[in-house]
């Protein structure tokens, strides 16, 4: 296979990641009756399944990519989370966090470089 498909399917894990990320919060972002209800409602079991399936994804890229170019694709969740918090969630997306992920990725590019 082409490395193409691999680092697709990278950069699908990390988006799966991301939304599985959001799941969890909106769950967390919830009140619960109770302490059982808490921990096993249909949103946490989704996103822990979601992360379960980007883990497996992730397995499968690097199966057939070098190690060196995952950290550069896996920064992507930061935005991705970021975006998807201020659509999802009416998070706000304030300068500081913006120049945060910012400094993240150039930070991730300048180890990649």
């Amino acid at each position: 296979m082409s490395d193409r498909i691999y680092l697709t399917v990278l950069i699908l894990s990390v988006i799966v990641a991301s939304i599985s990320q959001v799941v969890l919060k909106t769950s967390a972002n919830q009140e619960h009756e109770s302490f059982l209800k808490e921990y096993l409602n249909a949103r946490v079991i989704c996103g822990y399944g979601l992360m379960i399936v980007s883990t497996l994804l992730t397995i499968y890229a690097y199966s057939g990519l070098e190690f060196k170019n995952g950290p550069l694709l896996e920064s992507l969740g930061y935005p991705i989370v970021l975006v998807l918090s201020y659509l999802i969630l009416k998070e706000k997306l304030t300068k500081r966090r913006v120049i945060g992920i910012v400094l993240i990725l150039l930070g991730v590019l300048v180890f990649y470089l």
